[in-house]
């Protein structure tokens, strides 16, 4: 038998292949917008799966971040060092517009942040995780504008520019040994100097983005009460107007299992110059920063939804180039099956997170409408968790779909398996979003209100002759996530024990009726592939089985 060589895939236009995406945008964004945004949409799509920056990612991975603690000559200078590879993917996010785009009015006004979701949702995959410290920029940027004062607006501009040689990173130093989804018990002490100046004293012990040129971070004053009550937002720089370098000291770098070509450190603060973000009352902080917790958990979704659709790109191109039995793999009817499934769950994700970010966009330009604040309230803890698992599920398939190989770290699809393990943990895992959909549900009725959208989206639908089932399974989802909502508020055991079979369902439903929604827009176009995809959605279940009655099993307590 003549030696077998597998042609290898190839990924294709990111843009011009990802019909889900392009829907989705164009749904959201109509016809004009849309029109205006596709070249510069086309032209990133082509240049994020080049060659070129393909190869940049992989070496940014390859090459991971050193940190130097010393000079030659002894003085501490804790440098980290990071790839040129994942330097240069960094500027071309700048200058893509991924920390820019959503601050500028010209030419996208209120639908920036929707234009800017197509811009994150291509170059995210590729980017190495450069897509962290964006996140965290772009959630510096919205804090300093709606919480600091008027020497942040040179700042803000910094953080929000194209220029990469003007453009600033900045960090998001809140964990700590003590405090993690608990921030009530960050450790890190803020005292006034002689000169009245604020300095910090404490250990962070995860900081991404740590060659960022600021951070803004969590410290309780001295002699503040306990709890997050105490708690006050800082902004910090590595290095003084001066040049001299902040009293910051990298104790290591996290060896972590994925996010290599990310730099993230421990960090100890000692007597680190800091400014407070706006008038330091106490107990403003967790407010204050819950501005920047809101848009990088957007950043996380989207980091979810992209990586998903990469895998899912993969995936196809391998099984068009695979021969199987005689058949291309594309062909075959349970290989259909696998991919139709990994589509499903990518549109479904996308659905949630570009409705995010429509609503953001009103948000952030004043123009939303009664109600949309409390449906965001809920429905951004709610796509962070179901992005997470539905990415960690899916990119894991995309893998196995691609076989040997795909385990091959030269495949680079390793990378994307590990890298994507981080979204549910980052910005709160997925049972701490649980409890904060159950406190949105229980204080200020946000879980009803995003519910009541959901059935809003599909009211007219019911007897439509093609979407009418899937509309009626939505409203028996929403029916049985309100009994247990009610349920729940007498409960407080049982509702923390069912709080992530809730959040997880609320995400399904709500995704199905957006999927619903915009099925029936595009059908009206020619177009059934949404209306099929929310059907399948509906079909496999929306509402995930209550908890278990007996938690006995969990520590083996018998």
């Amino acid at each position: 038998m003549a030696d077998f060589q597998q042609t290898a895939p190839r990924l294709p236009d990111a843009w011009s292949s990802d019909r889900i995406l392009r829907e989705g945008l164009a749904y959201h964004l109509g016809d004009e917008v849309f029109a205006a945004a596709e070249p510069e949409l086309g032209e990133l799509g082509r240049a994020v799966t080049d060659a070129r920056v393909l190869d940049l990612a992989a070496r940014a991975e390859r090459e991971p971040p050193r940190h130097v603690p010393y000079s030659p000559w002894g003085e501490r200078v804790d440098e980290i060092q990071v790839s040129d590879a994942y330097s240069e993917l960094g500027r071309f996010g700048v200058e893509a517009g991924v920390t820019a785009l959503p601050y500028e009015t010209d030419p996208y006004g209120v639908k920036a942040r929707l234009v800017w979701a197509g811009v994150l949702s291509l170059w995210g995959p590729s980017s190495a995780l450069a897509s962290c410290p964006v996140a965290m920029t772009d959630g510096a940027a919205r804090t300093l504008l709606l919480h600091g004062g008027d020497e942040e607006r040179d700042i803000v501009e910094r953080l929000t520019t194209r220029d990469p040689e003007r453009a600033w990173a900045s960090g998001q130093w809140m964990t700590e040994t003590a405090g993690g989804s608990d921030v009530g018990r960050t450790g890190t002490v803020a005292r006034r100097d002689d000169n009245g100046h604020w300095r910090l004293w404490g250990t962070k012990w995860f900081t991404s983005a740590t060659t960022s040129e600021m951070a803004l971070t969590l410290a309780r004053p001295e002699g503040g009460p306990e709890g997050s009550r105490g708690l006050v937002l800082f902004r910090v720089h590595r290095f003084l107007g001066d040049g001299t370098r902040n009293r910051i000291i990298v104790r290591r770098l996290k060896d972590k299992l994925g996010t290599r070509a990310l730099p993230t450190a421990e960090l100890e603060l000692e007597g680190a110059l800091a400014w407070p973000v706006g008038e330091p009352e106490m107990g403003s902080g967790v407010r204050r920063i819950a501005t920047m917790l809101n848009i990088t958990r957007i950043h996380n979704a989207l980091g979810a939804s992209g990586a998903l659709g990469r895998g899912l790109a993969w995936a196809r191109a391998y099984a068009r180039e695979r021969e199987v039995f005689g058949r291309p793999l594309h062909e075959l009817p349970a290989h259909r099956a696998t991919l139709t499934d990994l589509a499903v769950d990518y549109a479904a994700g996308l659905a949630l997170v570009l409705r995010c970010c429509e609503l953001a966009g009103r948000q952030e330009h004043g123009t939303g409408a009664a109600g949309e604040s409390a449906v965001l309230r809920c429905l951004t803890p709610v796509t962070k968790l179901s992005t997470g698992r539905w990415s960690i599920a899916g990119v894991t398939e995309a893998m196995e779909a691609i076989g040997g190989v795909g385990y091959c770290e030269d495949s680079t699809i390793p990378a994307l398996v590990r890298n994507t393990h981080v979204i549910p943990i980052w910005e709160g895992t997925t049972n701490v979003l649980s409890l904060d959909v159950l406190r949105a549900a229980q204080k200020s009725n946000a879980l009803e209100a995003l519910l009541d959208d959901g059935l809003r989206l599909v009211a007219d639908l019911v007897d439509d002759p093609r979407s009418g089932e899937t509309a009626r399974a939505i409203l028996t989802a929403v029916d049985e996530l309100n009994k247990r909502s009610v349920e729940m508020a007498d409960d407080p055991e049982g509702a923390e024990a069912g709080a992530r079979p809730l959040a997880l369902g609320t995400g399904s439903t709500y995704a199905c009726a957006l999927l619903c929604r915009q099925g029936h827009w595009a059908a009206r176009r020619g177009k059934g592939s949404t209306a099929a995809i929310a059907a399948r959605l509906a079909t496999r279940g929306l509402v995930p089985a209550p908890p278990p009655l007996d938690l006995t099993i969990a520590m083996n307590d018998e």
